[in-house]
């Protein structure tokens, strides 16, 4: 496990475990014991997933001291503004059954709303309810609209990243401002993993495809986030330390780029 500094100090544990499609209920509390015992102190949960109380039981019955861990949940669209956003995270707290999250975001940068939004997540910071705040899926341009509202900046932005969609610029833009990249679906949602070039790297390292990408994505300085709900596939995920990519590989992996999403693209949002 690697552990990156957020610009406030605080250490976050590398890959983490995304629980984004897992089940409400025994899927995800499954899921979340079995990442934990493979290593993983890193749990990426969401408002809209509607597992934050499967999440919260499955790290009080791993018996790992809660300091040990990393949590984070994020504020979704209909929760935004001020009050909104403030009593929703009160009800994810008693949901997920925690004192406190490691990292709060902002899950959609929407248009009307995030300034308050923004200000609210600023307030629990300050109020010790959350060790860091953020943003999902904010756009370079989102970030720079940000220096006219913001008094603390965003430790962190979360956004879909892979070898398939190397957003290269916005990777830079968050660097130079401090804040670190956290890749979700950093195997494309196993859309890529058949593609030749990830099978000859594999065949070099004795890895699978999907190590091979998670691999890519922390040594790019992203925090990837793998999600799966079967245990094998939990364990291979994490275990991606036995080995080092070149930097001739990673620039052909660079390579693979074609602007490939999975999911919907932020930067159509004003």
């Amino acid at each position: 496990m690697e552990k990156i500094d957020l610009s406030n100090g605080l250490e976050m544990p590398s890959p983490g475990f995304g629980v984004f499609q897992s089940k409400p209920g025994q899927e995800a509390y499954q899921a979340v014991l079995w990442a934990l015992e493979a290593g993983y102190r890193h749990v990426d949960t969401a408002q809209i997933y509607a597992n934050e109380a499967d999440v919260g039981k499955a790290i009080r019955d791993s018996s790992i001291p809660r300091e040990s861990l990393f949590l984070t949940t994020k504020i979704w669209n209909a929760n935004q503004g001020f009050e909104a956003a403030c009593d929703s995270f009160e009800k994810s707290l008693s949901q997920a059954a925690v004192d406190y999250f490691d990292l709060l975001l902002i899950h959609w940068p929407q248009t009307h709303t995030r300034a308050d939004t923004w200000k609210a997540l600023e307030k629990l910071y300050e109020q010790g309810k959350c060790r860091s705040i953020g943003v999902s899926n904010y756009t370079s341009k989102h970030l720079q609209e940000m220096e006219g509202y913001a008094s603390i900046k965003p430790m962190v932005n979360q956004v879909e990243f892979s070898p398939f969609l190397y957003q290269k610029e916005l990777l830079d833009t968050c660097r130079s401002q401090g804040i670190v990249l956290e890749a979700y679906s950093p195997l494309a949602q196993a859309q890529k993993l058949s593609h030749p070039l990830l099978a000859e790297l594999g065949s070099k390292f004795e890895a699978s495809p999907a190590q091979i990408m998670i691999r890519w994505s922390m040594q790019k300085g992203a925090v990837p986030l793998p999600k799966s709900v079967k245990q094998g596939r939990i364990q291979e995920n994490f275990d991606v330390f036995r080995f080092s990519l070149s930097a001739d590989d990673m620039n052909l992996l660079d390579k693979l780029d074609e602007g490939f999403r999975t999911c919907w693209d932020p930067s159509s949002t004003e």
